[in-house]
């Protein structure tokens, strides 16, 4: 599975480095808010709740905040209607994309989703074109200061985990769906600090990418990621780490 989660490791180190805190900030606070609609809010009982406040008070975002959101969510404040939607494409060299949106105006929306796809060299497709590539999992991510490999999979095969993905500054613990929040909590049970946990979505496959292609790919990727009303977008291409490096610091 190496490179499985590319594009989202380096989002969140590129993310460090960018603080593009309002951006982040808004589209937490959607997931927040959709997490409490559609599960209450008591994030002890709301695992999609729980990992997006876990995911905001990662980003530093104000306790005021995350409460007043989850009160949009369940009808306490008057707050924006947001509903799902999922669109799929390629990229340039071929690439699957599915990119995963929470919006309170589908039509505005898929415009600008086309329009980014076809400014940047891709294309949309019809629905279930590149979804059956992707599958769902559970991701917990610990940074490497915090434990070594051995204890963390221990850990975390106990409690049913897949997989363990070492990246240069992370280890990844991959979870089928039902393991997602067992793993989670035997994780933060033996003391081991999470960076973040949430749900993810695993390619198959994947294309390898270079030069003008790669480049291509990322200034569509970027693209994407700057909407507000894009929450996730996976892609499944690998790029070599030096030239990827080089790619984010432009």
């Amino acid at each position: 599975m190496a490179g499985h989660s590319k594009w989202a490791n380096i989002k969140h180190r590129k993310g460090r480095q960018d603080a593009k805190r309002s951006k982040v900030f808004t589209k937490l606070i959607r997931e927040i808010t959709v997490g409490a609609r559609e599960g209450g809010g008591d994030e002890s009982s709301n695992p999609r709740l729980r990992s997006a406040v876990q995911a905001a008070k990662a980003e530093n975002m104000p306790s005021n905040t995350i409460e007043r959101a989850i009160q949009k969510g369940t009808g306490e404040l008057e707050g924006e209607s947001y509903e799902g939607a999922i669109y799929e494409g390629y990229g340039p060299g071929g690439v699957a994309l599915f990119v995963e949106v929470l919006t309170d105006n589908k039509n505005r929306t898929v415009s600008e989703v086309r329009h980014l796809f076809n400014k940047h060299n891709g294309s949309m497709a019809e629905t279930g074109s590149v979804g059956w590539i992707f599958d769902q999992m559970g991701s917990v991510v610990v940074m490497k200061s915090e434990t070594d490999e051995e204890t963390l999979m221990t850990v975390a095969a106990d409690a049913g985990a897949d997989d363990l993905v070492e990246s240069e500054d992370e280890f990844e613990v991959l979870t089928p769906l039902q393991a997602f929040d067992d793993v989670r909590k035997a994780v933060e049970g033996a003391n081991i600090p999470i960076e973040r946990a949430s749900l993810t979505r695993i390619p198959q496959n994947t294309v390898a990418v270079e030069g003008t292609t790669a480049k291509q790919l990322v200034t569509l990727l970027e693209a994407l990621d700057d909407n507000d009303d894009i929450q996730n977008v996976y892609a499944n291409f690998e790029v070599d780490d030096k030239e990827m490096a080089a790619l984010i610091s432009e």
